[in-house]
C-alpha cells in the first residue's frame, strides 16, 4: 500500500512541507509507505481543453503531469497541501491537478484522497473545499478528521507552534490509512462497486 503526496508550496522548507511531513510519519508508522513530490515551484501550465488525452490517454504537454499520472495510477491514496493564496491553492498546483484527473483515464474509484491546506490566518476552509472537488468528482473517498485539515503559519518552521494543526494532520493521516486498509480488503471480499454505463446530459439544447 502507498501514497502519493503532493507538495503544492513552491518552498522546500515550508510549512506545508512541515504538515506532510507530521502525516508520513504516521503512514510509515501504518506500514504504507509515501512518495512526497514538491511541486509548487515548477513551470507548469493549465489545461487548454485540447482534448488530446481523450485520444492518446496522456496530456499533449510531456511535463511532470504525465509523469505523476504513472504514480497516481499505482497508489491507493493521494495527498495533496498547498499554501493558501488569496483564499485558494497555489495557481500552479490547481493547474497540475486539472490537467492530472482530467487526462488520466484509469479508475479512481475508491483511491482516498485528501487534501491539506495551510494559512498564516483565514482561506483554509475555502481551499480544502477546493482541493476536496478533484477526489469528489472522481469517486475517491475523502480522509477526514476532528476538523478542517488545515495547519497554519507563516514564517519558515511557524507550524510547529501548531499543536492543534498538527495534531489534525496525525488524526488525518491515521484515518486514511485505515480507508486504505479497509479498501483492500473490501477489494478482496466483494470487489468495486458495480461501474454503469457514463450518463451525460448537456443543458443546453
Amino acid at each position: 500500500m502507498n501514497v502519493l503526496m503532493l507538495n503544492g508550496s513552491p518552498r522546500s522548507h515550508s510549512n506545508t512541507a512541515l504538515a506532510l511531513d507530521e502525516m508520513e510519519r504516521v503512514f510509515q508508522e501504518e506500514g504504507i509507505s509515501c512518495t512526497i513530490r514538491q511541486v509548487g515551484q515548477m513551470d507548469i501550465r493549465g489545461c487548454i481543453a485540447c482534448d488530446t488525452c481523450g485520444k492518446t490517454g496522456k496530456c499533449t504537454f510531456d511535463d511532470i503531469v504525465n509523469e505523476l499520472a504513472k504514480e497516481f495510477e499505482k497508489a491507493d491514496g493521494l495527498v495533496v497541501g498547498t499554501p493558501v493564496y488569496f483564499g485558494s491553492a497555489n495557481p500552479t498546483l490547481v493547474a497540475l491537478l486539472d490537467r492530472l484527473f482530467y487526462s488520466t483515464h484509469f479508475d479512481k474509484t475508491m483511491k482516498v484522497g485528501a487534501g491539506i491546506s495551510v494559512a498564516r490566518r483565514g482561506g483554509t476552509s475555502a481551499t480544502y473545499d477546493e482541493l476536496n472537488k478533484f477526489f469528489a468528482l472522481t469517486g475517491m473517498p475523502i480522509a477526514t478528521g476532528q476538523y478542517w485539515n488545515g495547519l497554519h503559519g507563516r514564517a519558515q518552521g511557524e507550524g510547529s507552534q501548531d499543536e492543534e494543526g498538527l495534531q489534525q494532520m496525525r488524526v488525518v493521516a491515521r484515518n486514511m490509512a485505515f480507508l486504505i486498509k479497509s479498501i483492500k480488503l473490501g477489494k478482496e471480499a466483494f470487489g468495486l462497486p458495480k461501474v454503469e454505463e457514463r450518463v451525460r446530459t448537456n443543458f443546453v439544447r
